[in-house]
């Protein structure tokens, strides 16, 4: 297995094609999901909730939080680890692998067929990740100053590491082709869709790929807070307004979900039922100074083979700054024109998960091409006037929706833009 610990990015002054290295083959198709989210476990549970607005973020009981200046996080509820997990598998996994597994296995039993009869080294795993094990590290840690050494899991060894969630699945289900993880944050679902797809052009099978995290511990809450750009609001129903007038940071949550990609001309052969098409890609790198999340989005679009004009809809990144906000506001603005897309954020449900958030973005934009309806951003009722978006805070359905365009931003400067289309697209 390969470890990509943050994926290539083109300097800030370069303009990069994500696929200019690897020429259009076949399209990438998804014909599995998994989800684990605050507001819903599996798939079609979660899409019922996000559609009837309703929110997982709630106040926190992972740990006593009411001593720290944020107490409210998208906290997955009635997810019993003994229920997905086999129990020589606990000892040595921390939360946020057992979230992931649980994904994996729906995205499979989802895909339906079997991976054992696929060719050896034909079927791989690419996901990413922000924080790997924390929660496990935390109890290691503590286990270390408080008793000594060799009270210290030697599953530590492997469970706190960025790309454990990549090797678990990979093991549970026997896919021994081409792995690895991606880490660049709020991007890094998108970057591991991409390098899943950039294998798929390569020949391999099959690629289980996403993202799903979880850093609801003292450990990791101290790294959130360190960000500076969590809301302190109590009221869960006020606390992550995207593009709000009232923005005043974002809510954390845990979560994410997973896929399986695979060759679009192989899925037809044997009567799959798709998803849709991973039909565009790209990343950029902001520089000093510099927002280069438009470019991601043009380049995105420019992949797909697409005009701004065949956009339907947006997933937004939607991070809950004024700043940043109105900054990709503009961008839309400047791509799109003035509320000239309908544009979502159904993340206000759930927190920013990190690197599960832009997966779970995905996965929405996929059921919205499916049901053909664009799901709500609660809690901001309406756009602040620097913000020129057609912002969707109800279900919205009788458009033709045909291509979606997902966005996300990492900390640090990453940028990263997808396109997903209805039907296999072009062979």
């Amino acid at each position: 297995m390969t470890t990509a610990l943050a994926e290539h990015r083109a300097p800030a002054h370069t303009v990069r094609p994500a696929q200019a290295t690897s020429p259009r083959t076949t399209a990438t198709v998804v014909t599995g999901i998994g989800v684990t989210a605050p507001n819903g476990l599996g798939t079609e549970a979660w899409w019922q909730a996000v559609l009837a607005g309703e929110s997982g973020i709630r106040p926190l009981t992972r740990f006593d939080a009411t001593r720290y200046p944020v107490r409210l996080a998208g906290e997955i509820t009635g997810f019993v680890d003994a229920d997905h997990l086999p129990s020589r598998l606990l000892p040595q996994t921390d939360r946020v692998t057992r979230l992931s597994l649980a994904a994996a296995k729906e995205a499979l039993d989802d895909w339906g067929d079997d991976v054992a009869a696929l060719p050896d080294y034909s079927a791989g795993v690419v996901t990413a990740s922000s924080a790997g094990g924390f929660e496990f590290g935390q109890r290691e840690l503590q286990a270390l100053w408080s008793k000594g050494g060799q009270h210290v899991s030697a599953y530590q060894s492997f469970a706190w590491f960025y790309a454990v969630n990549t090797g678990q699945i990979s093991i549970r289900h026997g896919l021994r082709g081409a792995s690895g993880v991606v880490v660049s944050e709020q991007a890094g679902g998108l970057d591991a869709l991409a390098q899943a797809r950039r294998r798929i052009r390569k020949g391999s099978r099959l690629m289980i790929s996403g993202g799903v995290d979880s850093a609801l511990c003292p450990w990791g809450w101290a790294a959130h807070l360190a960000g500076g750009s969590m809301s302190t609001v109590t009221d869960p129903a006020r606390a992550y307004l995207p593009f709000d007038p009232a923005a005043s940071g974002h809510i954390v949550g845990e979560g994410g979900a997973l896929f399986v990609l695979e060759n679009g001309t192989a899925a037809h052969a044997r009567g799959a039922r798709t998803y849709g098409t991973f039909a565009g890609y790209a990343a950029t790198f902001d520089g000093p100074g510099t927002d280069r999340l438009a470019d991601a989005a043009r380049l995105a679009l420019a992949d797909a083979g697409l005009r701004p004009d065949e956009i339907d809809v947006v997933f937004a990144d939607a991070a809950g700054t004024r700043d940043a906000d109105r900054a990709e506001a503009a961008a839309l603005a400047a791509l799109f024109g003035p509320h000239g897309v309908p544009v979502t954020a159904p993340k206000t449900m759930t927190g920013r998960l990190l690197a599960g958030g832009a997966p779970l973005d995905v996965a929405a934009a996929l059921l919205s091409l499916r049901d053909q309806v664009i799901p709500p951003t609660t809690g901001t009722r309406r756009p602040a006037d620097d913000c020129p978006i057609d912002l969707v805070t109800a279900p919205r359905d009788g458009m033709r929706l045909r291509n979606a365009l997902v966005l996300a931003r990492g900390r640090g400067g990453f940028n990263s833009a997808a396109v997903l289309s209805q039907g296999p697209g072009p062979q």
